[in-house]
């Protein structure tokens, strides 16, 4: 026992190093290329190369400490898992609409019934002024028909380290319920170079960018809870991949019900710390589900890796 959970923390180490290195670097070119976050299309194209890199280092880690490639979290695993997918595609798609809603109901002055903002939009692009409930209608119905699906690979791109690496490894010496925060806040810190250039959040707000880094892993944390005790249940992490692509897709989309000057920090996106007030609350609740057990399933595969690789 005590030699697999050696190399379980080899691996680890490896693993959450090689992923923290190679995306703050990916992400660093970005400024050492003399471009600006938000502006023009390299910016974005650095961003989403960046999201492969926690796969990229779970391959890696594999093939340094020769541990194989059994149990990737790549198989959908549909069989048994209805409930689950089926939350899976819905239920990002509520939680930012109930983000709005929530943001809106302590902050009432900031709604804005006119949506004035898809108008401007519309306008800005040579259309006549857009009927905005039916744009919003439409965008709504678009985020969750296709929002879970939309962003998929680059989304898998990081869950298959996370959720599909990270958390299982983190099982074997944590409880789930602990597992589950480091692997977020993990997560979470493995944004701050994009995060101080503006992602999310911008760089008005006061305390930047510390703030932003924290209001970053508290939602990392919130929604690493949330996809991380459905990758648990279902052993893959394609859910969880459907779940970020959702977000992914619709989280900025309560930015165009606001009117004036607001504080990114706090919403009225779910990356913000009151909009993000339901992303929250359920993940309470599943972190309370999720248990204080310990897995004992890697640790079974690591046994067998050893066990071929003394045979080799």
């Amino acid at each position: 026992m005590e030699k697999e959970k050696s190399a379980a923390k080899k691996r680890l180490i490896i693993f959450t190093s090689l992923t923290i290195v190679i995306a703050w670097f990916v992400f660093m070119l970005i400024p050492i290329c003399g471009l600006t976050y938000g502006k023009g299309t390299v910016p974005i194209l650095i961003l989403a190369g960046a999201m492969f890199v926690p796969a990229l280092s779970s391959i890696l880690t594999r093939l340094i400490t020769k541990e194989g490639f059994h149990n990737m979290y790549l198989r959908p695993r549909f069989k048994g898992h209805a409930k689950y997918y089926l939350f899976s595609y819905f239920a990002p798609t509520l939680l930012i609409i109930l983000s709005a809603a929530v943001y809106f109901l302590i902050f009432p002055g900031l709604f804005d019934p006119q949506f004035s903002t898809i108008k401007q939009a519309a306008e800005a692009s040579g259309k006549t002024a857009a009927n905005a409930e039916l744009v919003i209608f439409a965008q709504s119905l678009e985020i969750l028909i296709i929002g879970p699906i939309v962003n998929i690979i680059p989304t898998l791109g990081e869950e298959l380290g996370w959720r599909g690496y990270l958390l299982p490894k983190l099982r074997m010496f944590f409880s789930d319920r602990a597992a589950l925060v480091i692997t977020g806040a993990i997560w979470g810190v493995w944004h701050a170079p994009i995060i101080a250039m503006g992602h999310n959040y911008g760089t008005k707000y006061l305390g930047y960018p510390w703030l932003g880094i924290f209001a970053m892993i508290v939602f990392c944390v919130a929604l690493g809870i949330v996809e991380g005790y459905i990758t648990i249940k279902v052993g893959s992490a394609i859910p969880a991949a459907m779940i970020h692509s959702a977000v992914n897709a619709g989280a900025g989309f309560p930015i165009y019900m606001i009117k004036g000057g607001y504080n990114t920090l706090l919403g009225p996106a779910i990356t913000g710390l009151v909009g993000g007030l339901p992303l929250i609350m359920l993940a309470v609740i599943l972190f309370i589900k999720a248990g204080n057990k310990t897995s004992k399933i890697d640790v079974q595969g690591i046994a067998q890796e050893l066990s071929l690789d003394a045979n080799r």
